[in-house]
């Protein structure tokens, strides 16, 4: 079922967001923020800034995905009627029913805006009841405080850290902080407090 919808054209739509895979297309609606605002992906493993680095980004989304390794969407802003950033399905274990969820930027128009959570719920509802994954993970750079608390907010429960555990694009090793969301809880509880938080 799972190997399906990697296949497939994941399509995930609420009142204020749309999102879709992600195209070569896509570099035009995305290389703005490459250009403008490179900062967005201080604490990133993969750094897009710049036009050259844009393009490779979407194209190894691409491949990526053709491989089944991840699957990349493409974030529209109803509200703004914008094209607003991207998160992604990746490192997609179909063994053990798990996936992790990240890559997820928007351009700074975009943050604190309530969009993200929007985001969140159809990933998850997706993750959960469609594709009936068992753990969703997520991971972040242990000095990415916002990113963490945001994690936290929507319900997932931190793990640990694995320490010195990655290079980041700049070549500077740095922690990660381990978070995961399980079907049980999604269900029980975090499902609900998600929703009425976009409510």
């Amino acid at each position: 079922m799972i190997t399906e919808f990697l296949k497939g054209n994941i399509i995930l739509e609420d009142e204020r967001v749309l999102m879709r895979p992600i195209e070569k297309s896509d570099y035009d609606n995305l290389v703005s923020f490459a250009i403008d605002e490179p900062d967005i992906w201080k604490y990133s493993l993969v750094n897009p800034a710049g036009e050259e680095n844009m393009r490779k980004y979407v194209d190894d989304a691409i491949d990526n995905r053709a491989q089944g390794k991840e699957y990349a969407f493409i974030v529209f802003d109803k509200q703004f009627n914008e094209y607003a950033g991207s998160t992604r399905f990746y490192d997609i274990q179909l063994m053990h029913e798990k996936a992790l969820l990240g890559y997820t930027w928007y351009g700074k128009k975009f943050q604190r805006t309530g969009l993200n959570r929007h985001c969140k719920f159809l990933l998850l509802q997706f993750a959960f009841e469609q594709w009936g994954l068992e753990r969703v993970e997520f991971r972040a750079n242990i000095h990415n405080e916002r990113s963490i608390t945001a994690m936290k907010a929507i319900g997932c429960v931190q793990e640990g850290i694995l320490r010195n555990y990655m290079l980041d694009a700049t070549g500077r090793r740095w922690s990660t902080v381990i978070l995961s969301i399980l079907k049980e809880e999604w269900f029980s509880s975090v499902k609900e407090r998600l929703k009425n938080k976009i409510g």
